[in-house]
């Protein structure tokens, strides 16, 4: 089964999906799939070092791995 990572949408209602290149889309069809549920969760666990602090980038902060 696909997975895909999803978040609650800020500007608009309903949901929207990761689409890779640090973007999001509220078209379903243009999200990104994973084959496995490890490379989604490894994603959405992403985190960005700068300046000698580490933290996990706030896209990342609601969002959830999904089974299709």
């Amino acid at each position: 089964m696909p997975y895909h990572i999803k978040t609650p949408g800020k500007l608009t209602t309903g949901d929207v999906f990761w689409k890779g290149n640090n973007t999001w889309t509220e078209t379903y069809a243009d999200r990104i799939q994973f084959a496995n549920k490890a490379d989604a969760d490894a994603l959405k666990a992403t985190t960005v070092t700068s300046n000698g602090y580490t933290y996990s980038p706030k896209w990342w902060a609601n969002s959830t791995v999904v089974e299709e």
